[in-house]
């Protein structure tokens, strides 16, 4: 299949990308740990509990792929001319994760 460019400035190297992934296969394991709980009729505020650090570990990976985005991609887009639009975007990705 062609990529349109639009496409192609969209994809980008994650520069922490092994970190994140094994971020994401531990939020996984807890998640997974969170049915096993859920399963077996664990106490409401235990699993809450691990509910609850689930949550903290995505917002975790969330923010470091925010870091990275501002000081790669808005950077750039910024030096090449284009951050109006580029903030924007960050902008609009910000107050997604900030509900």
């Amino acid at each position: 299949m062609k990529r349109s460019s639009d496409d192609r400035a969209k994809h980008v190297v994650q520069p922490h990308k092994l970190a994140l992934l094994k971020r994401l296969s531990r939020i996984e394991g807890q998640v997974r740990g969170v049915a096993r709980m859920i399963e077996t009729d664990r106490y409401c505020v235990d699993v809450i509990t691990q509910l609850t650090a689930a949550r903290a570990a995505l917002d975790a990976v969330a923010l470091q792929l925010l870091d990275d985005h501002t000081r790669g991609c808005v950077q750039s887009a910024v030096r090449s001319g284009h951050g109006s639009r580029a903030i924007g975007e960050l902008m609009t990705v910000m107050r997604k994760f900030a509900r």
